[in-house]
């Protein structure tokens, strides 16, 4: 598997250029700290770019999973209520220990951890799936009115 790099990344997407991302690496081995930081407090990198990097990063890393076809854990879907499952687009699959492992899409990630952290208070793992499944999971596990599978893809191109 190949390493994806948050600077690389930076760079592709046209937010650094080659040398600014080499500046970064060397402050960054100077002092220390995270790349993400250093991009933004060096060169005034939007967060948000940082986000978008990052969740790309973790998507190439993550676990690809259809939770159509996963083992649900009742449980684990007492932890948030319909209404979240749809606005922050998460769906818990299971619990390993006292963690819980969840599913969302590449574009959902930042979104998701956020609400995650301030809402759960467990640890959590994501994996990432494809939107129709998300959606068609959610569906079936978090049925809500006027919510369809297409909901999941229509509310990430707004």
């Amino acid at each position: 598997m190949r390493q994806l790099y948050l600077g690389d990344l930076l760079v592709k997407h046209g937010v650094l250029t080659y040398e600014q991302r080499d500046l970064v690496l060397a402050a960054q081995k100077d002092r220390g700290g995270p790349f993400g930081v250093l991009a933004e407090e060096m060169f005034g990198v939007s967060p948000n770019a940082v986000e978008k990097a990052w969740a790309e990063q973790y998507a190439a890393i993550a676990p690809l999973v259809d939770p159509r076809t996963y083992n649900v854990q009742p449980r684990a879907l007492e932890v948030i209520n319909r209404r979240q499952a749809w606005q922050f687009r998460v769906l818990p699959l299971e619990f390993q220990g006292p963690n819980l492992v969840a599913c969302t899409t590449q574009e959902g990630l930042v979104r998701a951890l956020r609400f995650t952290g301030w809402r759960l208070g467990h640890q959590v793992q994501f994996l990432i799936c494809q939107p129709t499944a998300l959606g068609e999971a959610l569906c079936e596990h978090y049925p809500m009115a006027g919510m369809t599978p297409a909901s999941v893809s229509e509310s990430l191109a707004a």
